[in-house]
């Protein structure tokens, strides 16, 4: 029954429908700095943002866990979700698209999985990101660290955020790769004006090689420590203690008079050695630990690595131990962040599991190669290399892809194997095919087979320019696993079984890589006994068959987009906005509003339910738990406000204007001291307004704009859209409307409403001149942008409205498609607010409409206005009414 539960409703899914669900509730409760860093990640919010999908899905996980539920441990997240408490009480879909959980009677199911995961928990809190080959984990956990350290900097006395960060690498593979964390480009994930406050204050120390000491100063922050994890493990003492090590040791020695006892050198009870490394971690304080490629552990070693305390060497052991220490100095380990290629082990969910982005999901939406997959039986060895180089050069041959030849992997099993058999039999096989043998590269890692020079061209295959992409035939010995990546690479060949069968699995996905901005399909050419091995271990680790590989049929194709000239350009208005700041007679007492104020953000409660198997009320009961607030007195406050409002006030003035405000000093330090963010939030702003004004002056100042920029280095942009939502110049539809439309040869539509609300205005016979699609320029490409404040992150943020409309009275008009759903958005509402501005000075008209009228209705003979109004009542009136099915509408526009 818990196995049937847990295929039904996977926690980590449930989580992430809550979270969508209440999106703007959850982020009312985050940091301004945090808005900023989730925006800037945001495709939606900006169009050149560098994280994928997938990364920033899980990216806003991380920061759900971290200041909605304040990193609270997964099983306790659990327990208050199928209880419906505290913030989950108001979560009426409960379990959604499936029916109440409770109506299936699933109370004790839900109590078995509560304890299975309470039972593997630790004291601290562990999060499981499971995120396949090829998205991008180790740019997600940068990511994950620069906010950390960034929030830490900010709130030092916050204690949910990350102050050090170790990271975990299974092998010297992957911790090369891992160098990538300090050293790309900060600015693709981080604001440009928070980078410095990075560079400035972190400390990297790479652990790659035993000898290696590392060199932390103790109580230091922002130290990112990056091992292999044999590097910092803590194992037990197997010899006798001599009597030097037992000098070195004793309390009570010459070392200890001159040095003091050290309690991070002293063996404990079980006579535990640790090195170096782990003494110096203890040092440091609130260390978020990161463990990556937690799936090259695949299978049950995976799960008997997070989960068995007793297993020695154990990595979790460690990581435990670290805790213990950290715990014993007033610190701790915040939390243990694994970043896995899967959530299952032997076709069931880990625990702790927090987001999910599978392998089938990955191929089906294009951020991998789709594959195909040949097994062979009873075909001997070098009939398998001649079929499958035959196939691969009739299949590929030397086709670019991003200026990369396309490469073949072959893997052997022993290094002898290489030299015997498999180079003499490619080079025959090569030449029968009039192939050059230079395009052969083996790297078996034993040196005297394997030069320098051979080791930097495999590191270079990617790279046109060094050497690597000339070759196309790599003969391996066990390079299968993770840390390797080549996207070039389009083949891989695997006759032999190996000793380990996840390997097949594991060199299988090498070839999966994302090229081009089309998605490409590899093939992966094995004996039938590893193709039937392939198939069980993805059934195992990815809950998936072989055939989920080939992928689905894309419902998008990608379109090369050419501007047609002329070059559409048009005059619009610019508003030029100075600001000056003029100090007030300080006049009067102020009012703070303190007995006004909505404290609900700030206070905890806890929320008791009788009986959860049935739907009564539940009580709120105000919590006094202690939040880490500062406890200010008067002194301390007046220094405060003076730090946060700069030199142009005294602290004299502001002691002033607290003593004789209308709550009085006392009152106010009664609810800062209960709040703390009362003194942002609240005293900061009304004081400034107290002293200063602020002096605004617009001014329009003409512009001319062009609607289309020619590419730059290229004949062409490139898009990606259904067939069903795009209109091309020349398509018998359009004919002769060329002088009418068409600044581009093809256009992209995002939904259904904007494609017809595009037919319907090109057709038209009434006074309609020109019309363009613009809204799908939004990369730089188009001149029409419009700058809005973001009603959340307070950035300034750029605007594309959806089309140019030019009447044949030379009226014109900006016109945004906008899903139902969507109408009453904070954000929606500050675009149209400030392209509304534009608009007027521009002396043009701006208007929304809203798609499912757009849907039922021609709107091609009413003005703007008009269809404005009509069909943002009712959307009001379906949304609010029919609700559920006006929001599916809206998701799908």
């Amino acid at each position: 029954m818990v196995q049937r539960y847990e295929e039904q409703w996977a926690f980590y899914e449930q989580l992430r429908y809550y979270y969508l669900d209440h999106k703007n509730a959850i982020r009312s409760r985050y940091k301004r700095m945090t808005l900023k860093l989730l925006d800037y990640n945001d495709r939606s919010v900006r169009s050149e943002a560098f994280l994928r999908p997938p990364q920033f899905e899980a990216f806003e996980m991380y920061v759900f866990v971290k200041e909605f539920l304040n990193n609270e441990p997964m099983y306790k997240i659990f327990d208050d979700w199928r209880k419906r408490r505290r913030v989950f009480e108001d979560d009426t879909r409960y379990s959604r698209g499936q029916a109440t959980l409770f109506d299936m009677g699933a109370e004790k199911q839900t109590e078995k999985l509560f304890r299975q995961m309470r039972d593997v928990s630790e004291s601290y809190p562990n999060y499981i990101f499971a995120l396949t080959m090829g998205l991008g984990k180790t740019i997600l956990m940068g990511t994950c660290i620069f906010y950390e350290f960034l929030l830490a900097n900010k709130f030092p006395k916050d204690e949910r955020f990350c102050h050090n960060a170790l990271v975990f690498a299974p092998d010297k593979t992957v911790l090369q790769s891992l160098k990538e964390i300090p050293t790309f480009d900060k600015s693709l994930v981080v604001p440009p004006e928070y980078v410095s406050v990075i560079d400035q204050n972190l400390r990297v120390h790479f652990l790659e090689d035993t000898g290696v000491t590392l060199h932390t100063l103790d109580d230091s922050d922002f130290n990112l420590i990056i091992a292999n994890d044999q590097k910092i493990l803590v194992k037990k003492r197997r010899k006798e203690v001599t009597p030097t090590e037992r000098f070195f040791t004793m309390p009570s020695g010459l070392l200890s008079t001159v040095y003091g006892d050290d309690a991070d050198d002293a063996q404990n009870d079980a006579d535990l050695m640790s090195n170096q490394r782990f003494a110096k971690l203890c040092r440091l304080k609130q260390v978020g630990v990161y463990v990556d490629e937690a799936h090259h552990l695949f299978g049950s070693d995976l799960k008997k690595s997070l989960s068995d305390k007793m297993s020695e060497n154990s990595l979790r052991r460690t990581i435990n131990m670290l805790d213990d220490a950290l715990v014993e100095k007033g610190s701790r380990v915040v939390a243990c962040f694994n970043y896995t290629g899967t959530p299952y082990v032997q076709n069931k969910v880990l625990p702790d599991v927090l987001y999910v982005y599978g392998l089938s999901e990955a191929i089906n939406k294009g951020y991998l190669k789709r594959a195909r997959v040949l097994g062979y039986e009873h075909v001997r060895s070098e009939e398998f290399l001649r079929q499958a180089i035959t196939d691969f050069w009739k299949t590929y041959g030397e086709t670019k892809h991003e200026g990369l030849l396309p490469k073949l992997a072959i893997f052997a099993s022993r290094i002898e194997e290489v030299q015997s058999e498999i180079l003499p039999a490619v080079e025959r096989i090569l030449a029968d095919l009039g192939i050059d043998s230079d395009k052969i590269l083996v790297n078996t890692g034993d040196p005297k087979q394997t030069k320098a020079e051979d080791i930097h061209i495999f590191n270079n295959l990617d790279n046109p320019n060094a050497g690597g992409n000339d070759k196309q035939f790599i003969i391996l010995v066990g390079k299968g696993r993770e840390g390797w990546n080549c996207r070039s690479l389009f083949g891989v060949a695997l006759d032999r079984e190996p000793k380990s069968k996840i390997f097949v699995l594991q060199a299988t996905m090498r070839c999966l890589r994302q090229i081009d901005t089309t998605q490409q399909r590899a093939t992966v050419y094995l004996s039938q006994a590893n193709f039937d091995t392939l198939d069980t271990e993805l059934n195992e680790n990815f809950n998936m068959s072989i055939d989920g590989l080939k992928g689905a049929k894309p419902d998008k194709k990608v379109w090369r987009v050419r501007m047609v000239l002329p070059e559409r350009k048009v005059k619009l208005s610019r508003i030029q906005r100075s600001y000056s700041l003029e100090r007030r007679d300080d006049e009067g007492s102020i009012d703070f509003g303190l007995d006004t104020i909505n404290l609900g953000p700030y206070e905890a409660h806890v929320h008791e339910k009788a009986d959860i198997a049935r739907d009564v009320s539940i009580k709120e009961i105000d919590a006094e738990l202690d939040q880490g607030q500062m406890k200010y007195s008067q002194m301390t406050l007046v220094g405060e406000l003076a730090r946060l409002l700069g030199p142009e006030v005294s602290c004299l003035s502001i002691e002033r204007l607290l003593k004789e405000s209308t709550e009085s000093t006392e009152k106010v330090l009664s609810y800062v001291n209960k709040h703390n963010e009362i003194i942002t939030d609240v005293l900061v702003p009304r004081i400034f307004d107290h002293l200063f004004r602020v002096n605004v002056k617009k001014k329009s100042v003409p512009i001319e704009v062009s609607l289309l920029k020619p590419p730059k280095d290229s004949e062409w942009y490139e898009f990606s859209a259904s067939p069903s939502l795009v209109a091309k110049q020349g398509d018998a539809k359009y004919d002769n409307l060329d002088v009418k439309s068409f600044h581009a040869d093809t256009y992209c539509f995002d939904s259904k409403p904007e494609k017809e609300l595009f037919n319907q205005l090109v057709n038209s016979n009434e006074d309609i001149a020109e019309v363009y699609f613009t809204g799908m320029f939004t990369n730089g490409q188009s001149g029409l942008t419009i700058q809005y404040v973001d009603p959340e992150s307070h950035i300034i943020r750029n605007y594309y409205p959806d089309f140019f409309v030019r009447k044949s009275d030379d009226k014109v008009e900006l016109i945004e498609v906008k899903g139902d759903n969507k109408i009453d958005d904070a954000i929606v509402q500050a675009k149209a607010a400030a392209a509304k501005e534009i608009a007027d000075a521009s002396e043009i008209e701006y208007g929304i409409i809203a798609g499912n009228y757009i849907m039922k209705h021609d709107v091609s003979g009413m003005t703007l206005e008009e269809a404005q109004q009509r069909s943002i009542a009712e959307a009001r009136s379906e949304y609010s009414d029919g609700g559920l099915q006006a929001q599916i509408n809206g998701d799908e526009q």
